[in-house]
């Protein structure tokens, strides 16, 4: 790779542990790759629209599971870390990395306006030399054919006065193996001076960074990734409902499908997807794909198949109720957990915010118990106003239904199952337990 003039200052600063990162957004994204840097001692200013996270920060504290408030307060202590809400200060940053959502509309079509909001802020406080990088995930075509016209507007070009890079976020929330720095980091430039600049960014805090040709390419690397899981999920989701027509045990199925060495990686049905990327991603890449007259078929099926499983969750709960003579409405039904996944704090699109949702419509007492979500707020699309009970004896013994949403580790399965009169398990959370399997309607 070429190294410029620009390039190597830049390089420079970075060496010398002078270059100041800047990140928008302090979240799921914003946060590990905060750590990351400051694990390395370089400054991170971060930036944030919500006051209350701003204020949190720079006392020190967290607000999220993935980044515990003692990493928060190490890196604010060292005096490596602060948060602001005012953008003026992106004057002071070398390199600006957007960790924004990317969420869709109503309509299910990519709902740009954080993005676009934040490339705004940017231009009105871009200086020459910086570098900015979208991390957000989004459709290929998104940082040259929409973020880079609306820092132009700046009045400083992209190439020459400023530099332009893509580089999707690799975060699993909860998983103990793998976080920012042991992650390889694919980055696309919107030119070659802007790739060797991201590229050397990134190359002081993570295990190894992949250049491709093109900001598209790094775009579309994340469509793949996110898609190929939609679509294996779609499938086995598809065969369990199948599958339990035909009495088979798809839990079981997969187990021994998996034992063999080449040739099948398995993956697991649900309730639903969840989080920030795997519902999205898919209808991200369906909507671009019409601008070249061509339907994505596959992938459209797939998404079909992974947004009607609540509802087929709400059938497999009326069914199990119906054959105890009672309906749902009326029904106290308890689900254990609210997360999109095991052992997070993240609720994003997941299934269990649709599934209460659905049950509440039809009459029923909804509550739930999430050791990692004490209470719900308002958002995209759901306006519950719970908050987690206690998991008592008496309130599992009441309960009419049980229905495990989220299979958190810390739960203790055999209890729930001893004392709930009915339990629907549709994470297979129940598969070591061993008494009163009778109660157990996996689904």
């Amino acid at each position: 790779m070429k190294k410029t003039g620009k390039a190597e200052a830049f390089r420079r600063r970075l060496d010398s542990h002078e270059a100041v990162v800047g990140i928008i957004g302090l979240g799921y994204v914003g946060l590990p790759l905060m750590r990351a840097f400051c694990d390395r001692n370089f400054r991170v200013l971060g930036f944030d629209t919500d006051p209350h996270k701003i204020k949190q920060i720079n006392k020190g504290k967290s607000y999220i599971k993935n980044v515990a408030t003692p990493v928060i307060a190490k890196a604010v202590n060292a005096g490596l870390f602060s948060a602001t809400g005012d953008y003026r200060r992106l004057k002071e940053v070398d390199a600006i990395i957007i960790c924004v959502p990317t969420p869709l509309n109503k309509m299910r079509e990519p709902d740009l306006s954080y993005v676009e909001n934040t490339c705004r802020d940017i231009a009105k406080n871009l200086k020459k030399g910086q570098l900015v990088v979208l991390e957000s995930t989004t459709y290929p075509g998104t940082t040259d054919e929409v973020v880079k016209p609306m820092l132009e507007t700046s009045g400083l070009k992209c190439g020459r006065d400023f530099y332009l890079a893509f580089s999707p976020e690799r975060e699993d929330a909860g998983n103990p193996k793998y976080s920012a720095p042991n992650i390889p980091k694919v980055v696309g430039g919107s030119d070659e001076q802007s790739l060797e600049m991201a590229s050397a960014l990134y190359s002081r805090v993570v295990v190894r960074v992949i250049p491709v040709s093109s900001t598209r390419a790094a775009e579309a690397c994340k469509m793949l990734e996110n898609i190929y899981r939609c679509v294996n999920i779609a499938l086995v989701n598809e065969l369990k409902m199948l599958f339990d027509k035909m009495g088979i045990d798809v839990w079981e199925v997969i187990e021994a499908a998996s034992t063999k060495p080449f040739g099948f990686q398995p993956f697991y049905p649900g309730p639903g997807l969840g989080g920030h990327c795997i519902p999205i991603d898919p209808f991200y890449l369906l909507w671009k794909a019409r601008e070249y007259n061509f339907t994505t078929k596959f992938i459209e099926l797939a998404g079909q198949i992974n947004t009607s499983m609540p509802q087929y969750v709400i059938a497999g709960i009326s069914r199990a109720l119906n054959e105890r003579g009672k309906a749902i409405s009326g029904s106290k039904i308890l689900l254990l957990g609210m997360a999109y996944k095991k052992d997070v704090d993240d609720c994003r699109e997941s299934p269990a915010l649709e599934i209460a949702t659905l049950l509440t419509g039809l009459g029923a007492r909804v509550s739930y118990h999430d050791p990692y979500v004490p209470a719900l707020h308002k958002m995209r699309g759901y306006n519950l106003k719970l908050k987690s009970v206690p998991l008592s004896d008496k309130r599992l013994a009441g309960t009419d239904c049980v229905v495990i949403v989220t299979d958190h580790s810390r739960m203790d399965y055999a209890r729930v199952v001893r004392l709930a009169p009915l339990v629907i398990d549709t994470r297979n959370a129940t598969k070591d337990v061993t008494e009163h399997r009778e109660k157990i309607i996996k689904c």
